[in-house]
């Protein structure tokens, strides 16, 4: 913290609890309490129950959350595998080239999501790549939208990377892939875990794009909290909402271990 005096401190510790409670702690305890309950009782939710989560920890629910993670999960690995290897090759390239890149991988994310899943939609409903009814479609929306923050992430990280490592390595003998297998991974491994958690996180709660592509039969947990707070059944979706809020905790937790863990090598 910047501010020295202990007034200042006092002072900046207020407006932080008065700007982070009203905006982000009471709508998330709301949504927490409202999972528990089965009517309003004036403005807080009342009459505790856990019908909800029964109903939550099987049947569409339980496929709804498990299509999530399947979907999640794919989408980093992909998105990793994709910006991490454009943000090695761009570190070879010149500005210019640099540039293109960058704007190619971040225009995903300057647009509107829903236009990603419409434009996803036309271009693959038709021969010869038909995806439309599939899950692909789905995993393929969430790939396209992720991989801007999987390259930013690997590309900041691989700037300040010290060559040194890689010219005494090469110095030594080592091949290029070997320098890139066993040097340069392993000194980006933190920042690869972190954008790995951050594209989880995201595909995860993905729901515009999801909206437009989904088949029946790959409902992920984001649509179906919308269906139930659509029909009006406001406490199933604030059940359904905190699973999906505590399964991507627990995942960039897990993230979080081996990030730090890789920080320590």
């Amino acid at each position: 913290m910047l501010v020295h005096s202990r007034a200042g401190k006092w002072a900046t510790w207020a407006v932080f609890l008065l700007l982070f409670v009203p905006l982000f702690a009471v709508p998330l305890l709301v949504i927490l309490a409202a999972s528990f309950a089965t009517h309003w009782s004036g403005a807080f939710p009342s009459g505790p129950t856990v019908e909800r989560y029964a109903a939550a920890a099987g049947g569409d629910s339980l496929q709804a959350l498990t299509t999530s993670l399947v979907t999640a999960v794919t989408a980093s690995v992909l998105a990793l595998t994709l910006g991490g290897w454009a943000a090695l090759a761009a570190a070879s390239l010149r500005t210019r080239g640099k540039r293109f890149l960058d704007a190619l991988f971040i225009l995903p994310v300057a647009v509107p999501s829903v236009v990603v899943g419409l434009a996803v939609l036309v271009a693959y409903s038709k021969p010869p790549v038909l995806l439309n009814g599939t899950r692909w479609i789905v995993i393929l929306a969430h790939t396209v939208l992720v991989t801007a923050f999987a390259y930013q992430s690997v590309a900041a990280a691989v700037r300040r990377l010290d060559p040194m490592y890689e010219q005494v390595a090469a110095g030594l003998g080592a091949s290029p892939a070997r320098v890139l297998w066993r040097v340069k991974l392993p000194l980006l491994l933190p920042s690869l875990t972190s954008a790995a958690g951050l594209c989880f996180a995201l595909s995860m709660g993905e729901l515009s794009a999801t909206m437009m592509l989904y088949p029946p039969d790959w409902t992920p947990l984001p649509v179906q909290i919308f269906a139930a707070t659509d029909r009006g059944s406001l406490f199933t979706g604030a059940a359904l909402a905190v699973v999906l809020m505590t399964t991507t905790l627990l995942v960039l937790a897990a993230v979080s271990r081996i990030r730090t863990r890789a920080s320590y090598r």
